[in-house]
């Protein structure tokens, strides 16, 4: 069980499914871990229970780095939690797995939200504000034999995350993709969802994705 306070990201089917083919895969094992978007550090100490030689959590919510500070306690696990703004706090650093669960729910505004809970998903217009910097920045953290995992809902287009990979120098590919109903947030959406052509008509369920990508 992990600590999940208010105006924290909750561990989702989003966050299983990446923590699942993190785990599945090893991608984890004896590498050095970074977490971006770490929420309630819930990736973050499965990483570090699943054999990583490190691990390291950033997210920009005080809430959350105190979170995943706490659950990583609780849980007996070493992990090094930093705040700020995506690779920011690891400057200059190198990691053998990047894994994220980005915030990716369409909005209707291209404002990110910086004190309401909202910022755990809201994510433009397309959902894709924080996809398409971590995308392109990756490659300044991720070791020479490393690789990234991100998770997120094809409603953002699973291909313009693929395409962005490659346009960064990575070689990537669809590791798991798995379908869900909608939760409150996107059922919440879904007439605006339907209005910019994201979903059909009707539809109240999406499908999830794990893109991973490692250097051509």
């Amino acid at each position: 069980m992990l600590l999940q306070p208010p105006g924290v990201y909750r561990a989702e089917g989003d966050s299983r499914l990446l923590i699942d083919v993190m785990c599945q895969g090893r991608f984890a094992d004896g590498r050095h871990v970074l977490d971006i978007g770490t929420g309630s550090g819930a990736v973050a100490v499965a990483a570090a229970r699943a054999g990583a030689a490190s691990v390291t959590a950033v997210d920009l919510s005080i809430r959350s780095v105190l979170a995943t500070w706490i659950n990583s306690r609780l849980h007996a696990v070493p992990v090094s939690v930093r705040r700020g703004d995506l690779f920011t706090p690891v400057a200059g650093r190198r990691f053998g797995l990047v894994v994220t669960n980005p915030p990716y729910v369409p909005a209707p505004t291209a404002a990110l939200p910086r004190h309401r809970k909202a910022r755990c998903w809201d994510a433009g217009p397309d959902g894709r504000a924080l996809l398409d910097r971590i995308c392109a920045g990756v490659t300044d953290v991720l070791a020479p034999d490393g690789q990234v995992l991100i998770v997120h809902s094809s409603v953002c287009d699973t291909d313009m995350t693929v395409e962005a990979l490659q346009r960064a120098g990575l070689s990537p590919g669809v590791l798991a993709r798995a379908a869900l109903p909608f939760g409150p947030v996107m059922r919440s959406r879904a007439a605006f969802l339907e209005s910019r052509g994201l979903i059909h008509p009707g539809q109240r369920f999406e499908e999830l994705v794990v893109v991973g990508a490692r250097h051509a």
